[in-house]
């Protein structure tokens, strides 16, 4: 349980073994509770086929909502992104998860992220915008960089987030009015 727990982000060997003693010393209040949501989380969460979203339903909460403006595409690199989008309420248009970033270094090219959906998404008559809101991380940038000029000739307008994320920051450590201050001023690439 000990290992298992470290490979969490954020909990290292000590960490891991003081939740693990937490756990085993609060068995019916947390313990059964935790391992019976994570054994449904397992069975019943999914990708959401057109976003990637991870959500009960397919296709995604957010997906089926038809109140959503359907024009604007917001591309995040992971869901927890998705998340921090959503819990500052600066977007209420559709959501693309490019499931991580380019990175060379790491082999991590076009073809291993989900940007072909984002082209295929972005091509649909009722899109007109495509918002980047990726971090201000090199790989971040390189990823925007590629994605826009993949864009290029699709005729719909890329904007990217503007001030407000500092470099090298990351949207899921972001408060919610950093992220809404960003949305508002965001800018063409």
């Amino acid at each position: 349980m000990i290992d298992l727990l470290a490979k969490l982000p954020g909990l290292g060997p000590r960490s891991a073994k003081r939740a693990a003693l937490h756990l085993l010393n609060k068995r019916e209040p947390l313990m059964r509770p935790l391992a019976f949501a994570i054994a449904e989380a397992a069975d019943k969460v999914e990708t959401c086929k057109i976003c990637g979203n991870l959500d009960s339903i397919n296709p995604c909460a957010v997906c089926a909502d038809a109140t959503r403006d359907a024009s604007v595409i917001c591309v995040v690199e992971s869901v927890g992104d998705l998340w921090a989008m959503e819990r500052a309420g600066a977007h209420r248009g559709r959501y693309h998860v490019l499931g991580g970033l380019l990175s060379p270094l790491d082999g991590v090219g076009p073809d291993d992220l989900n940007i072909g959906g984002l082209i295929a998404r972005a091509s649909e008559e009722a899109v007109t915008e495509v918002i980047l809101a990726l971090a201000a991380t090199v790989d971040a940038q390189t990823t925007a960089h590629y994605v826009a000029d993949s864009l290029a000739g699709s005729g719909v307008k890329v904007s990217q987030l503007s001030q407000g994320v500092p470099v090298g920051g990351e949207l899921d450590y972001l408060d919610e009015g950093t992220i809404a201050a960003a949305m508002k001023a965001r800018r063409p690439t």
